[in-house]
């Protein structure tokens, strides 16, 4: 069996969506990407993301 035969080939597009989030009346905020599926209210992924190594400390 070859990948081609394992993996269905799927027609459907992604969609995804940029946040920045604020908290603590705008003293904290964090960036967030969503990835979706629109077909699917099963298939997403959230993660926040930091901007920088430096800001993790």
């Amino acid at each position: 069996m070859t990948d081609a035969e394992q993996t269905p080939a799927r027609d459907d597009e992604l969609t995804s969506h940029g946040y920045h989030i604020t908290l603590d009346d705008g003293r904290d905020s964090f960036f967030a990407l969503s990835i979706e599926d629109e077909q699917s209210d099963d298939a997403w992924l959230m993660s926040d993301t930091v901007r920088a190594l430096d800001e993790m400390r």
